[in-house]
């Protein structure tokens, strides 16, 4: 029983490591993304802050657009991982167990994700300067 506790505690934290590597390397994808977008975006938000949006309003929308991003990448790992459960479910070794918990952390987790890697570009398309950007391109 011990054997078998000290093995299952360290696939535990193997995973753990792999779960977490996985979301720096999603969130720095995550991050790369929104920085293009706002490159390619230069010119629209340099006419958003020329007719008056402010500073917040353009923090938000690229918030907002990095957010739903990694909640969808979330979406699709959860689906992802559910349909592997039932596949190993149907070897008949053992059954994996998917509980509302799990699933509510996972998406708690890619929205966390998604906030913070998309903090950065986010604040870079916020503090343009509106001439500058209207000239860019």
């Amino acid at each position: 029983m011990e054997t078998v506790t000290s093995v299952t505690d360290t696939l535990t934290v193997f995973l753990g490591a792999i779960a977490g590597i996985s979301l720096l390397v999603g969130g720095i994808g995550i991050m790369n993304i929104m920085l293009v977008s706002v490159t390619e975006r230069t010119r629209e938000i340099g006419l958003r802050k020329a007719v008056g949006a402010r500073k917040g309003d353009i923090l938000l929308q690229f918030l907002m657009e990095a957010v739903i991003l990694s909640f969808l990448g979330g979406l699709f790992g959860i689906g992802l991982g559910i349909g592997l459960a039932a596949l190993v479910s149907l070897t008949g070794i053992f059954s994996p167990v998917v509980t509302g918990g799990s699933v509510t952390l996972a998406v708690g987790f890619s929205l966390v994700i998604g906030l913070f890697f998309g903090i950065y570009p986010a604040n870079q398309a916020a503090k343009m300067n509106p001439i500058e950007a209207l000239r860019y391109g």
